[in-house]
């Protein structure tokens, strides 16, 4: 094939694909890929970071959103290990956690970083994220100063690098002074690093000596929102106070909640046709509906019910396969969907 030619997908094709899909890190605030975290100097920014990454390295739920466990890098690279063994004792105390890891210099975009975060991945493959505070430290030197288009490059490279290993990387940036009509026009640079970007995460004080902030969220996998929150004088930890926003839930769907019915503890696991399960489910739908229908709705039916779906097809044709387990593991769901994928190739070399 001519890789000059352009690669082009049909409808059909898309339908009938089921995309792999990484579980939120955090439920409803944070997901897989890329994303900017500005505010400006001195404001805690790092503190946040350093709050965020905890919860996650722990589990333990961000205020009242649930958190998906797995390992974090904070690359802290305009800290020194002094500075951050103070800062975390002082939030945390003596809690801890092995899998959050630190660093406080890496190297440049293009000169070594993406290396250096690839070896970081290879030995810590449970890593959901990677955060870099601050992005300017990470960038290369340009000699035709801010572009939209130098912006929108080093965005761009490093969400590619994210979204090949399917984690969440936060980089950390400043505001500028001037306001725009868009409260996300504050982000110092120009409107390239927010347009490559997934979203972006902008904290503000009404007054830089109050510890009232909100933190407003925009992004490509959920709806603008604003939060209101408050700083711990003693403990340094942003707390919640409430969120102006309320999340718009999906309406319930009988097929999803029916084909959910027929997976439990007794029964974890279930294979066959699309026919087979559409007799199954009992529900009047037709089984190329019943395929496409969960092949697009493959990410619910996992992030609500638990349950892991991967539709493939062998010498006998379209085969489902459901398993109920723990979704926030990616290392599960890459296993599943690796066994069923040397199951139909086995199968096929029996005929």
């Amino acid at each position: 094939m001519n890789q000059t030619n352009l690669q082009t997908v049909s409808m059909h094709e898309l339908y009938d694909t089921v995309y792999t899909v990484n579980p939120p890190l955090v439920e409803g605030l944070l997901y897989p890929g890329t994303y900017l975290f500005v505010g400006a100097p001195k404001l805690g920014k790092s503190f946040f970071m350093a709050q965020l990454a905890y919860h996650i390295s722990t589990g333990v739920p961000l205020w009242d959103y649930p958190v998906s466990k797995g390992e974090v890098l904070y690359l802290a690279l305009e800290d020194d290990h002094r500075r951050l063994q103070k800062r975390l004792f002082q939030m945390f105390g003596t809690d801890n956690a092995d899998n959050l890891h630190f660093a406080v210099a890496a190297k440049s975009v293009g000169n070594g970083l993406y290396e250096q975060l690839d070896d970081f991945i290879k030995q810590h493959s449970d890593t959901r994220l990677i955060i870099i505070d601050t992005l300017q430290k990470i960038r290369e030197l340009s000699n035709d100063g801010a572009s939209y288009g130098g912006d929108y490059e080093v965005i761009s490279k490093l969400k590619d690098f994210a979204g090949q290993h399917g984690i969440c990387l936060i980089l950390v940036h400043h505001t500028r002074k001037a306001r725009g009509g868009d409260k996300f026009d504050m982000i110092s640079g120009t409107n390239g690093l927010l347009g490559a970007a997934d979203g972006a995460f902008l904290l503000q004080k009404q007054q830089r000596t109050s510890n009232e902030a909100t933190l407003d969220i925009s992004g490509r996998d959920q709806q603008d929102q604003r939060i209101n929150l408050i700083r711990n004088p003693e403990k340094l930890l942003w707390e919640f106070v409430d969120a102006e926003t309320e999340l718009w839930k999906d309406p319930p769907d009988p097929v999803l909640a029916a084909v959910a019915g027929i997976i439990s503890a007794e029964t974890p696991q279930w294979s066959g046709t699309p026919t087979e399960l559409a007799d199954k489910i009992g529900v009047d739908i037709k089984a190329n509906t019943l395929s496409m229908r969960l092949n697009v709705n493959a990410a619910r039916l996992q992030n609500e019910y638990g349950i892991i779906y991967e539709n493939s097809r062998n010498h006998t044709g379209r085969q489902i396969k459901l398993l109920l387990g723990d979704t926030t593991d990616t290392a599960t769901i890459k296993l599943w969907r690796k066994l069923c994928k040397t199951i139909n190739r086995l199968s096929d070399q029996s005929v």
